[in-house]
């Protein structure tokens, strides 16, 4: 299938590895000129070479960490006008709510929830100008489904979700549209820092250790970058600007609820 994306541009950010960097994958690949953005500039700059090898589209490189505004200011340099933006960034460490400190929700609040909406209130206007915007935020299975440990996590993730909900109901009507993707066990580098864990605190084998990530889904397998980049590039495709507002889960089936 055509996406009808050749000749786009793009914003990544955190695209230099992990999910991100399927991202930037997918839409090179449909003819999308990529700004590829991380905090290590070895990582960029191979992601940059990688991404323009295999696609043969302009990629620009921005190093930095995403959610300080003069990197922001950077990207947008790069990239004055994109169609498609890509938030995503690092998580918090795990906490119990009585051990977290007031300044840890100030910084998780500032990175996760206040940064990436400030980014979306620069590009929108010009999106909507040329009726033509996809926003989509990679964000956490925990906004749907909390962890008492990853409260730092689910609270400014959610606190976004809701706002970019808002948002989306009035730039439709410009054919710009604004998801959310849920990512639940993607087989990146993380899982298989998560595997090596596993191995230590169990004394089980590689092997057993990815067998126990596995057991977690339904699908009984981790899913594949290139699965989660896929379903990026489609919500940015011509073709999906009927879908706004949503928040879809990429999790092997595992999600209990309805809703």
């Amino acid at each position: 299938m055509d996406l009808g994306l050749t000749g786009r541009s793009a914003i990544l950010m955190a695209s230099s590895r992990g999910l991100g960097r399927a991202c930037a994958h997918s839409v090179a690949r449909e003819g999308v000129s990529v700004v590829i953005n991380g905090r290590t500039a070895d990582d960029v700059h191979e992601a940059a070479r990688d991404i323009a090898s295999a696609h043969g589209v302009v990629v620009q490189t921005v190093v930095g960490d995403a959610t300080e505004s003069d990197v922001q200011d950077e990207l947008l340099e790069a990239c004055p006008e994109p169609d498609i933006v890509l938030l995503n960034g690092g998580g918090p460490p795990l906490a119990a709510l009585a051990d977290i400190e007031p300044e840890q929700w100030q910084d998780a609040a500032q990175r996760l929830m206040i940064s990436p909406l400030v980014f979306v209130q620069r590009v929108v206007p010009g999106m909507r100008e040329r009726r033509f915007g996809r926003i989509v935020a990679i964000t956490s299975a925990m906004v749907k489904a909390p962890n008492p440990a990853l409260g730092l996590s689910a609270g400014p993730r959610l606190g976004m979700t809701a706002v970019l909900k808002a948002l989306s109901t009035e730039v439709v009507m410009d054919n710009v549209t604004i998801n959310q993707l849920l990512p639940e066990r993607i087989d990146t580098e993380r899982q298989q820092y998560m595997a090596r864990m596993i191995m230590e605190q169990r004394g089980i084998s590689w092997e057993e250790a990815r067998a126990a990530q596995a057991s977690m889904i339904k699908a009984q397998r981790l899913g594949r970058p290139e699965e989660f980049g896929d379903a990026f590039a489609f919500l940015c495709s011509s073709q999906a600007g009927y879908i706004s507002g949503q928040n879809l889960q990429l999790d092997g089936g595992s999600y209990a609820g309805v809703f």
